[in-house]
């Protein structure tokens, strides 16, 4: 029997133009969090593995909030796509792709996005046939003018930039042909989070996702 189709990231980054990308120091912050943000009209979230309870709010979101979609970032090793699928991520981001993260992919049956910050980079992954990558860090690596310019020679690529994108903006990422999405923290400020002002949060996601 042949085995099923993998599951298209790209379906994925289609259901929104911004994806929150998340750091969650609290677990009981999760669910409110992720329910903000879905009802602001930014139902795929980011959960990255950057604090110790990353991996069980990924888990309560799975579970809490079934109207979202979760992946987990900041993914580095074998180990991290190990513990991010256990916990019920729907999807894996990380910020690079060395040569051990991309043998996992290969293997890996959840979709994963893998960063880059050069064509260069951008041509290792298109050779393993990848062709939706993270771009980052967006602004330091040269932007949109970075991005237009290696539309040119890799047309059939698309990305979602992150890192320094903000709602001043986004909209110029947006308006290339190869960004499907954008991915930043600004839907969901730590200082909101800890306040736990969910409705000022599901504010913010709603202009996000009018844009």
């Amino acid at each position: 029997m042949s085995a099923s189709p993998r599951p298209d990231i790209a379906s994925i980054l289609a259901r929104s133009r911004a994806i929150p990308v998340l750091v969650i120091e609290h677990l009981e912050d999760a669910v409110p969090l992720a329910k903000a943000l879905c009802q602001g009209g930014l139902p795929v979230l980011e959960v990255t593995l950057r604090t110790d309870v990353a991996e069980d709010s990924i888990a309560a979101i799975s579970e809490g909030v079934p109207e979202a979609i979760v992946g987990a970032g900041t993914i580095l090793t074998v180990s991290d796509i190990t513990a991010a699928e256990r916990a019920g991520s729907r999807f894996l981001v990380s910020p690079g792709a060395g040569p051990a993260l991309l043998e996992a992919i290969a293997e890996c049956r959840t979709p994963f996005l893998p960063g880059i910050a050069t064509p260069s980079e951008a041509m290792t992954l298109l050779e393993r046939g990848i062709e939706h990558m993270k771009f980052f860090p967006a602004e330091a690596a040269g932007g949109v003018s970075m991005l237009r310019s290696i539309g040119g020679p890799l047309p059939g690529l698309r990305f979602c930039p992150t890192g320094g994108i903000t709602p001043a903006n986004a909209s110029d990422y947006l308006a290339l042909e190869n960004v499907l999405c954008v991915g930043g923290s600004w839907m969901a400020p730590a200082k909101l989070v800890r306040a736990k002002r969910w409705n000022d949060i599901a504010a913010l996601a709603r202009e996000a996702a009018a844009l």
